[in-house]
């Protein structure tokens, strides 16, 4: 297994960091640890340049004016597009899922450009969806991703996919993309609207990043405080009527 630093960009935290956002940039760096991988953590904060060398970019959720602007600033740095290009990772959660898109809506409703490495575009949900998500990984997924995926939603948009992009996964139970399908793949860029946050919850997602980024299936790895997690949120889930 390479020795090399693994470097994750933590892009605008203050404008991107919602519902516990932040613990995926921790459960990388812990799941890293447990795959003897080195990490280095850079925050972008609001008008700082993104690192053109990191190797996976976290970009969490936020409120329709944070989006707004996290959009507008990502457009003009243009390095995400640089990094996608060079194949860098990316993970995406709920706003900054739908804001690397073609278009998403404002506080207003009107379409707003976004950045444009995945290809989606997300409208308005009839209803906002607020709740528990359970979905099953899509027969298109990456192998690995063998478990339930679990997590939080809290959003109003309804993503619609391109013919570049893929389902993450299919619904169970709660909204996703609002078409029966959960969050989109393209390449190494991952998004999704589970929070919770999702690599907390999900560690086999975080295992698939690293493995992109050092070009190799990493094993599982199983921790009885996050199988205790999953099964307790799954009960719960079970018990909310499934």
């Amino acid at each position: 297994m390479t020795e090399s630093v693994v470097r994750i960009a933590s892009i605008y935290p203050t404008l991107l960091g919602t519902y516990g956002d932040g613990g995926n940039v921790l459960a990388l760096v812990h799941r890293a640890v447990l795959h003897g991988l080195t990490t280095e953590v850079v925050d972008v904060a609001p008008g700082e340049h993104l690192p053109r060398d990191a190797d996976l970019y976290v970009l969490g959720g936020g409120e329709d004016t944070a989006q707004v602007a996290a959009a507008d600033a990502l457009r003009a740095d243009g390095g995400l597009h640089q990094a996608v290009n060079r194949g860098a990772a990316v993970l995406a959660i709920c706003a900054g899922y739908q804001l690397i898109g073609h278009e998403f809506p404002d506080a207003t409703g009107a379409a707003s450009p976004g950045v444009g490495i995945l290809d989606i575009r997300t409208d308005r949900l009839p209803k906002r969806a607020v709740g528990e998500l359970l979905a099953k990984p899509d027969s298109q997924a990456p192998a690995a991703m063998t478990d339930l995926l679990t997590g939080y939603e809290n959003h109003a948009g309804a993503t619609h996919l391109g013919p570049d992009a893929r389902p993450l996964a299919q619904v169970e139970f709660g909204v996703g993309n609002g078409d029966g399908s959960e969050g989109a793949i393209s390449g190494q860029v991952l998004g999704t609207y589970l929070h919770g946050p999702c690599l907390a919850r999900n560690p086999q997602v975080a295992d698939v990043l690293l493995g992109w980024v050092v070009g190799e299936n990493l094993p599982t790895l199983v921790e009885r405080e996050v199988e205790e997690l999953r099964a307790e949120r799954l009960d719960f889930v079970r018990r909310s009527g499934r």
